[in-house]
């Protein structure tokens, strides 16, 4: 783990020396630069798009003629409304972007099935972008988390189920730890016309085209350290190590198809997964206006769980994001989902999700989620494997207190509470109707 987590120092490290050179060399951070207008112009994001180094940083997106704030993870898209930060500079022909978000959390839940756990979780993000006479773009990203840190068993987290820390025994009740290594990925497209590009998408690891952004990357959730109980029905995709992604996109219309490798990552989470592409998925996007991001999506997945090698599923998603911006930096974005899982024995379980974060001013963000899910993992089979299936849900509401201790960073202070209901069917295992909470501390760089 000593490898692992001297690149982690150095990356943090590099970030803060980007962080104060790009601090140092910008001028003009309140001012977006001067670039041809997208198609749908959102209001300025104070935040996103710095003039460094005496170079225009681009305002479009890499994939194609629409703004970069529609970029989401992956190749998934939000609405043009939204915040796009991140430190930019500029070297030589390429454009450079770097981001990082880290919490420190202490997460209690309560009941029989419950536990405590001092955990940082997080991300730090770069790119780099060049941009060629002939219209077309190569876009190179990479995505680190600490998350291997908090141990393979993850953080207590009632009604959530999936992966394994062992490679033996499924987790239940927990967020399993994401890999150190959350993207690796490189993007080219080309220009068509005003508003026509086709673009190529690889990743070891990398997001298929399926599902709405990952929870960590949507307005709506990423204040929340919490991973949604639906992560499994809606995005647990984000990272897979082998996929290939062909697109193309036309205005606000964007239609694309994913090969990737099936099985969710392993135990292993400082490792590489061996690399296959088994599974396949098509996704349909459309952002009617600024302010809205719709998408409906199918995959065919090959043994996701591990430890069920034999077991494939269909998996179907529809969701809706709404943003909207008021007074000089306000927002307010919310997010509904729906998914749905199908075994090979036409057994599917349904999932729904409702969440919403309100951001009034630079001092203040409050997040709310609710969640349904119906779900067969939770106690386990007479004779092992998966038991009789039961359908749960979930409610948390929190709020966090920011302070800008320079332009591009945030220290922030808040905390969430969390109640989880189940049927009588469950009572004994989980004490009624168990609540719980974390409390965190926040660090945003760019």
């Amino acid at each position: 783990m000593a490898f692992p987590t001297r690149v982690g120092l150095l990356a943090a490290a590099s970030l803060l020396a980007f962080a104060q050179t790009a601090a140092a060399q910008n001028h003009s951070h309140h001012t977006p630069p001067p670039t041809p207008a997208p198609t749908h112009t959102p209001p300025a994001d104070p935040h996103a798009d710095h003039a460094a180094m005496g170079h225009a940083m681009p305002m479009t997106s890499p994939l194609g003629a629409w703004p970069m704030t529609r970029d989401a993870s992956g190749t998934a898209w939000q609405p043009d409304v939204s915040e796009h930060g991140g430190l930019h500079g500029q070297a030589g022909d390429w454009s450079l972007m770097a981001h990082a978000m880290f919490n420190l959390v202490h997460d209690r839940q309560n009941g029989p099935r419950g536990g405590s756990k001092t955990f940082v979780a997080g991300m730090l993000m770069g790119a780099a972008r060049r941009d060629f006479d002939d219209g077309s773009t190569l876009n190179l990203r990479a995505m680190v988390s600490p998350d291997p840190l908090m141990g393979k068993q993850g953080y207590p987290l009632l009604l959530a189920a999936g992966e394994t820390a062992d490679g033996v025994n499924p987790l239940v009740d927990r967020q399993h730890p994401h890999d150190f290594l959350m993207e690796l990925s490189a993007s080219y497209s080309r220009r068509l016309t005003e508003k026509d590009s086709l673009y190529a998408y690889v990743g070891l690891p990398g997001e298929p085209a399926f599902g709405p952004p990952a929870f960590m990357h949507r307005m709506s959730a990423m204040d929340s350290p919490e991973a949604p109980i639906t992560h499994h029905w809606l995005d647990s995709t984000h990272i897979v190590f082998g996929v290939t992604t062909l697109g193309w996109a036309h205005d606000r219309f964007k239609l694309e198809a994913s090969a990737f490798k099936g099985q969710e990552p392993n135990q292993h989470r400082w490792d590489i997964d061996k690399p296959r592409l088994d599974s396949w998925s098509v996704r349909a996007s459309f952002n009617p206006t600024p302010e809205w991001a719709l998408q409906v999506s199918w995959a065919d997945v090959s043994a996701p769980e591990q430890l069920e090698p034999d077991e494939d599923e269909t998996k179907l998603s529809a969701s809706a994001i709404h943003t909207r911006r008021f007074g000089a930096e306000g927002w307010w974005s919310t997010s509904l989902a729906f998914g749905r899982k199908t075994n090979d024995h036409d057994e599917s379980k349904d999932a729904w999700m409702l969440e919403s974060a309100v951001h009034p001013n630079a001092d203040w963000t409050v997040f709310a989620r609710a969640e349904r899910i119906e779900t067969d993992e939770l106690l386990p089979g007479a004779h092992g494997g998966h038991g009789d299936l039961f359908t749960v849900s979930k409610a948390s509401v929190g709020a966090i207190r920011d302070w800008r201790l320079s332009p591009s960073t945030v220290f922030g202070l808040a905390a969430l509470y969390s109640v989880n209901r189940v049927p009588d069917a469950l009572e004994t295992a989980y004490g009624a109707d168990p609540d719980g909470g974390m409390v965190f501390v926040r660090l945003k760089i760019g």
